[in-house]
């Protein structure tokens, strides 16, 4: 079996060799053995029971803990949970830091689009990453309950054709027309505009973001605090009416 003098101890662990002199000071890791010269010296055993104490002092636990936790009947059952917990900790830390580096992205792309950008450029993209994936989801909620309403649409008109059964398509009509203002509605309920010239973000009239000339994320709008009419882009906008 393998044995490990203090300077090795420290190097396997990370640590310095006066942290290991502490811990053996204070009762938490004392070695397996001296050599005949005075030496300590640790095993296998102690070098698993150094990386465990040093796991617990990177949690912040006091060395009081640590030394209370290694005395317990059965510590690795306290260990086990300790791991647990960080575990979950360090894989939302992944998933927030990912999620910072997308938007980081996204603004260094939307940057890389634009001739020359400023200030407020920046900050309408801000705007536009922060709703972008809410309103994805709303689009593939819109879709998703088209396809029924656009399924029984074609039912209806091959009856129609093939059977001579008119009635179907008369009953979907009036459905298709009263899911569409239903979209419609909530649609528009949640969305709002990006003027490019204030940069002001303003929610138009249903009426008028209805009837505007429009691409899969702009519409062509007048700008209410401006005036300004052209394609604004569209952003999130948080249900507000």
């Amino acid at each position: 079996m393998s044995k490990y003098t203090t300077g090795e101890l420290a190097k396997l662990c990370g640590v310095t060799v006066r942290t290991v002199q502490y811990y053996d000071a204070r009762g938490i890791l004392i070695p397996s053995e001296l050599s005949e010269g005075g030496r300590r010296l640790y095993s296998e055993d102690d070098l698993k029971r150094m990386k465990i104490i040093c796991f617990l002092r990177e949690l912040d636990l006091p060395i009081d803990a640590v030394s209370q936790i290694l005395n317990e009947e059965h510590p690795e059952k306290v260990i086990s949970l300790l791991i647990g917990q960080q575990e979950d900790i360090l894989l939302k830390e992944i998933s927030d830091k990912q999620e910072k580096l997308e938007k980081l992205r996204e603004l260094k792309n939307g940057l890389k689009n634009r001739a020359s950008f400023s200030l407020e450029s920046i900050g309408d993209i801000a705007v536009i990453m922060e709703g972008k994936k809410k309103l994805k989801k709303m689009r593939w909620m819109m879709v998703l309950t088209g396809l029924p309403v656009a399924a029984l649409q074609w039912v209806a008109i091959i009856l129609w054709i093939v059977k001579g059964v008119w009635w179907p398509f008369v009953f979907w009509v009036p459905a298709a027309v009263f899911w569409g203002i239903a979209v419609s509605r909530y649609y528009f309920n949640h969305v709002k505009y990006i003027c490019p010239e204030c940069h002001e973000v303003f929610k138009p009239t249903l009426k008028e973001a209805f009837w505007a000339n429009h691409t899969p994320t702009t519409r062509k709008l007048t700008c209410t605090a401006c005036g300004h009419k052209g394609f604004c882009v569209e952003v999130w906008g948080d249900g507000e009416k």
